[in-house]
């Protein structure tokens, strides 16, 4: 316990000296919320990483490795089309227009890119963005509480307090410019970390050429790349349910804040690569570790919950016990924690930049000092930090079941299904209408909620909604919507113009 407890003091301390070295480079709210768009490419693309991943990456994606076996490999396949994607086809084009309407969040870029005459879509954007974004940090502080309860048998509570604590200090002395910096620094960490432990584990075990062997006896389901059953629409709805996770990075704003704020174009050119190898690497990396750990320690027809801990998110820690020393898993302990806090951090300037700037300054104060809004900023994300930790406590207390991966998709789908679709749209498609985007954003918004807790429980179709989830469907009804609604105003339009 002494050895972890220094080790995480340093990295705290690390932590603590990013944000003051960031508050002295907070002149406005440029640099509060964009960096001052300045950034370079190693610092955006890790950023960008670092804050898509989240303790899920580390817990929730490692247990569905060991109990769902080699189908969770197209969580991987998903994540690396989207980032890809993204980085290929998307960033560029939102860069230039961004720069060009000197957008500082996706709110300004919407407003500025249709015209508007009113404030619907921004406030509308802002409002939904600061829900999904609460009940996303929400998820992160649940992972806190669990990583604390887990690796240093703290208990859940005080862990989730002390966490919670820990980031919303360093980011209220240096905003934006201390999450880039503090997650370039977490991302590092967590990308070795996830890359040496499967690494090790592997060459240290004396039967690894019976790996396949051992999964095969476990459970013939876990070498199956389609999912356990042979229903063939089950194990479509599985594969997809995986792959659709990778969506939320074709525009979520978390993300995509990082593209305002990075230097120019080039730097973007520079930075696809980085971002794409670190998707590959660690996402295989999570998933690989699921694998070697149900075949290190679970027992041939044994509940893998007795071995890897309620619903396996005792995964990573089984493995690192067996594998490392204690300086080293002390480390992993501040690895699995830069991945959580590097996702909060982000979150939670996100969801204060489209408070402030996008509500209280753009649509009821336009004339307010850079001073004041810097300012009400910091309070601003202490109060969404705050709800999200009361919300983080309530399902803690009223959801005892529930898992690491699911809430956390929830709510990274939430965001995702609101944005992503009418992102795509704005950059593509010329005939895109304002009132087209709010249709879209607003489905898509609910849309979620629908799909995970009034389709899923449907008899006949429900299971299988239950395994394709929310991102994908979501997904489609904001595009359809979108586009139809956009097909409608602009026949509108055409026709008064004539």
């Amino acid at each position: 316990m002494f050895t972890n407890l220094i080790v995480l003091g340093i990295y705290f301390a690390i932590l603590f000296g990013i944000g003051i070295a960031a508050s002295r480079r907070i002149k406005n709210m440029d640099d509060y919320y964009a960096g001052g768009k300045s950034l370079g490419y190693w610092m955006v693309a890790f950023s960008a990483r670092a804050t898509g991943e989240s303790g899920w990456l580390l817990i929730g994606l490692t247990a569905m490795g060991a109990l769902a076996g080699v189908s969770a490999y197209w969580v991987v396949a998903g994540e690396v089309l989207g980032v890809a994607v993204s980085w290929f086809f998307m960033a560029k084009p939102f860069k230039r227009l961004t720069d060009k309407y000197d957008s500082l969040t996706i709110p300004d870029f919407l407003e500025s890119h249709f015209g508007s005459k009113t404030h619907t879509l921004r406030t509308v954007a802002a409002l939904c963005l600061s829900s999904f974004v609460i009940i996303y940090v929400s998820a992160q502080i649940d992972i806190t509480g669990k990583a604390f309860e887990t690796f240093l048998n703290l208990n859940y509570f005080t862990g989730a307090l002390l966490g919670f604590l820990i980031v919303v200090a360093y980011i209220f002395i240096g905003g934006f410019l201390a999450v880039v910096w503090s997650d370039f620094f977490q991302g590092m960490l967590m990308f070795i970390g996830l890359l040496a432990l499967p690494v090790v584990a592997y060459f240290s075990w004396d039967n690894r050429a019976e790996l396949f062997d051992r999964l095969q006896a476990i459970d013939p389901s876990l070498l199956e790349p389609m999912g356990a059953t042979s229903d063939p629409w089950m194990q479509t709805a599985t594969m997809l349910g995986f792959a659709f996770i990778g969506l939320g990075f074709l525009g979520s704003p978390q993300v995509y804040a990082r593209f305002i704020s990075v230097r120019d174009t080039k730097e973007i050119d520079k930075g696809r690569w980085v971002a794409i190898v670190f998707t590959l690497i660690s996402d295989a990396a999570a998933v690989s570790i699921g694998l070697l750990a149900r075949a290190l320690f679970t027992d041939v027809g044994a509940d893998p919950e007795l071995a890897l801990g309620m619903n396996g998110e005792d995964t990573l820690m089984v493995l690192l016990k067996d594998t490392f020393p204690a300086i080293i898993i002390a480390i992993y302990i501040a690895i699995i924690l830069s991945a959580i806090m590097s996702t909060i951090d982000s979150l939670l300037v996100v969801a204060s930049s489209a408070i402030v700037r996008d509500l209280y300054q753009k649509v009821f104060h336009p004339d307010i000092s850079s001073e004041k809004l810097t300012k009400l900023s910091s309070y601003i994300t202490l109060g969404n930090a705050m709800l999200a930790l009361g919300l983080a406590m309530m399902v803690a207390i009223n959801v005892p079941g529930r898992t690491v991966f699911w809430f956390t998709i929830f709510g990274w789908s939430g965001i995702a299904a609101t944005f992503c679709p009418m992102i795509i749209m704005s950059l593509f498609w010329k005939g895109f209408e304002e009132k087209g985007a709010l249709a879209a954003m607003i489905s898509g918004f609910l849309a979620v909620p629908f799909f995970k807790f009034y389709v899923q429980e449907l008899p006949n179709i429900g299971p299988y909604f239950e395994k394709l989830d929310v991102m994908g469907p979501a997904f489609a009804v904001s595009f359809i919507i979108g586009i139809i609604v956009s097909l409608v105003f602009g026949l509108k339009k055409a026709n008064a113009n004539s």
